[in-house]
């Protein structure tokens, strides 16, 4: 054995040597842009929102979308849910916002809102467009123990349109009707007016509001061109949509787990399809009044 350790030395060194090699020839991850080496995306030249161009000839407006955009595009679980979700509800989304009358980036602010999840804040926003109980009841959204339609993905959808375009028509600009959806549309208005300016892009605000609109164009910036991010996503990768059918309900259900087994699904599988619902009952209390589920086409066991 003594003669013999010589070669196992050799061997020994020529396979370190060997891995060596292997290492330095393996691809770096494509989320790691520059060869492995974080450096900052550049800022696109150009970019609108709502078709408006926004002044990236400003200082602070390019260090604000900067800061946003970094964010974004290093924030790589938060951004791939986004694009995981996008997928799934961009036909719906872009339908509703196209029938009324709304600008497709509109998207992005729902995305900056709640990442299209049925969030709720601590300040008792709620749903994908997160609306203030306040604001929902005077949109026509019910809020009840038994039922919330902010909740609802078309209904808080339209809501969110006509909150929208009602900013539009106090500012003139998409901008500053998305900037109000944060500010609220009195407290941007008292900005304009005590600033003397009317671009939201001119105005000096809180924080939250200063960066809402970054946030927004950062979002879309990124999910429009996620390849130039470092992002990749196939058919594949997005979320499931779980085909289903519209019923109507006229009358009082007592017992939505039973009524949903009647169906052929679950109480569970209810909720996920109309997380509108709040509890184990739905009261219609007239005949003037009437709800739709969204029922499974087909449910896994069939």
């Amino acid at each position: 054995m003594t003669q013999l350790q010589p070669y196992w030395k050799y061997l020994f060194l020529l396979a370190c040597l060997l891995g060596v090699v292997n290492l330095c020839s393996q691809q770096v991850i494509p989320s790691m842009p520059n060869n492995g080496v974080y450096r900052p995306f550049p800022l696109p030249q150009t970019l609108t929102f709502a078709d408006e161009p926004v002044p990236l000839d400003l200082p602070d407006v390019a260090e604000r979308l900067d800061r946003e955009l970094q964010s974004t595009a290093y924030f790589h679980s938060n951004t791939l849910l986004a694009l995981k979700r996008l997928q799934r509800h961009l036909p719906e989304l872009d339908r509703l916002l196209r029938e009324n009358g709304m600008h497709p980036d509109f998207k992005y602010l729902a995305l900056a809102e709640s990442l299209l999840s049925n969030a709720t804040s601590p300040k008792g926003a709620v749903g994908i467009w997160q609306l203030m109980p306040a604001t929902a009841k005077a949109l026509k959204l019910r809020i009840n123990d038994e039922v919330d339609e902010r909740y609802h993905f078309e209904k808080s959808t339209i809501a969110a349109c006509k909150h929208l375009k009602y900013g539009y028509k106090r500012f003139g600009s998409w901008t500053s009707a998305a900037a109000s959806y944060n500010r609220g549309v009195g407290g941007l208005e008292a900005a304009f007016k005590t600033q003397k300016v009317d671009s939201y892009y001119d105005l000096y605000l809180n924080d939250e509001t200063s960066r809402y609109l970054f946030r927004i164009l950062a979002l879309k910036e990124v999910l429009e061109n996620p390849q130039r991010y470092g992002f990749s996503m196939m058919d594949a990768d997005a979320y499931a949509t779980t085909p289903t059918r519209p019923l109507t309900v006229t009358s009082t259900i007592e017992d939505l787990p039973a009524f949903a087994l009647e169906q052929g699904t679950n109480y569970k599988t209810l909720r996920l399809h109309n997380p509108w619902l709040r509890t184990y009952k739905l009261t219609v209390t007239d005949t003037t009044t009437r709800y739709t589920l969204l029922i499974p086409a087909k449910t896994a066991r069939e």
